[in-house]
């Protein structure tokens, strides 16, 4: 397969016109299978891109192999993947162990965790790892100063420990040092640090082990922030809890809530995304909704204003998934397979050949085979079909 440079920016497989407001691509698949690309912050080797210490404005393919299947949201610097043989990959900083690989040695470039070929779903915390096996089993490993870990200490761990012996597990999400899940039975389960409520237990005492948030049994997706939370449930509902102090929670407030408390009385709300005070939603109709701080433009809306309660962004009813990162962007596509972004670009996280910052969705290329992507502090990751 060639490799082409356009404007000192290095492809395989996809063609940029970096520097470009629209960063057009061109596209050329000498290969089939689902393609790894990342761009934004490389400080650690994040990227996976086999360099550290730069940044990468434009999507670029990580390594040849078309074998990806999942990414998982990331809240520092470090990357967590699934290939579609069931095997787990990491790189980036290793400071705690959060690659599982068994040290703290830094890699630029995706390391396989163990051997096993059963990881379905992965997740990552400021410093944790977090996975969920095709068995139901739940995984972490990495920084435990607060007990996010699960494991009923606050001992580091530098690769996978199982937490505790069910097999029901089926969602998670991180916020900097708490994960949320949910289980097959649709209860809600929290664990970690709670210094503002951001477990929803109703207290702010930190737990090391999981526990359940209230007893219902309808929680369908969860996404986690820096410290709050959001969610729905399958009746429709929407719920948020922890940190509040830009509005995230949607409550027409700033107050912080240590319990959930719906948003509104609406029954339409579908998926969650979190970013570190902003908050997002897709409503089954497809249409895209933020709340939150707006500083970068991050909450889409083509201004910078904060806004407490929920506002529609654009008036598409197209979006399919949305993903905040940990710092002040979002991404999310929509169902003709396109990728956009918005937000703060300081390191290029939009994807856009600059360094731009954005307030409304601008489509990161024109391809249209984007099968799912993934934010971290300041980096992303996609995976795309060359099919």
């Amino acid at each position: 397969m060639a490799t082409t440079i356009v404007s000192g920016v290095q492809y395989s497989g996809i063609w940029s016109l970096a520097g470009q407001a629209n960063a057009k691509a061109l596209t050329t698949w000498p290969v089939i299978g689902p393609a790894l690309y990342a761009w934004g912050r490389n400080t650690n080797g994040e990227l996976g891109l086999g360099t550290s210490g730069n940044y990468v404005s434009s999507p670029t393919q990580v390594g040849a192999l078309k074998n990806w299947s999942t990414t998982g949201n990331v809240a520092d610097n470090f990357s967590i993947a699934v290939k579609t043989d069931g095997t787990l990959w990491s790189w980036g900083a290793n400071n705690y162990g959060q690659l599982g690989l068994g040290n703290t040695t830094n890699y630029s470039s995706p390391k396989q965790v163990g051997s096993l070929t059963a990881w379905l779903t992965v997740a990552g915390g400021r410093y944790q790892g977090l996975a969920i096996k095709t068995d139901g089993t739940l995984w972490s490993w990495g920084f435990n100063n607060n007990g996010q870990l699960g494991l009923g200490n606050r001992t580091n761990y530098s690769s996978p420990k199982q937490i505790g012996a069910l097999t029901s597990w089926s969602k998670i999400s991180c916020g900097f040092y708490f994960p949320i899940a949910i289980k097959t039975d649709g209860t809600l389960w929290a664990w970690g640090d709670n210094s503002f409520g951001q477990l929803g237990l109703g207290n702010i005492t930190n737990y090391s082990s999981p526990k359940q948030v209230g007893s219902l049994t309808n929680w369908l997706s969860i996404s986690c922030g820096m410290y709050h939370a959001v969610a729905t449930k399958t009746d429709g509902t929407f719920w948020s809890w922890g940190w509040n102090n830009r509005g995230q929670l949607g409550l027409n407030n700033r107050t912080s809530y240590s319990s959930p408390k719906q948003v509104g009385v609406l029954t339409t709300w579908l998926k969650t995304g979190a970013a570190k005070t902003s908050s997002y939603s897709i409503k089954t109709d497809g249409a895209l909704w933020s709340w939150g701080n707006n500083d970068s433009g991050q909450l889409g809306l083509g201004n910078t204003t904060y806004y407490s309660s929920p506002k529609q962004v654009g008036s598409l009813t197209t979006w399919l998934n949305v993903s905040a990162g940990y710092g002040t962007f979002a991404m999310a596509n929509k169902t003709d397979g396109t990728l956009w972004a918005w937000g703060n670009n300081a390191q290029g996280v939009l994807g856009q050949g600059n360094l731009t910052d954005r307030s409304s969705p601008v489509q990161v290329g024109l391809l249209t085979s984007w099968l799912s992507f993934s934010c971290n502090k300041a980096s992303a990751l996609g995976i795309l079909s060359t099919s």
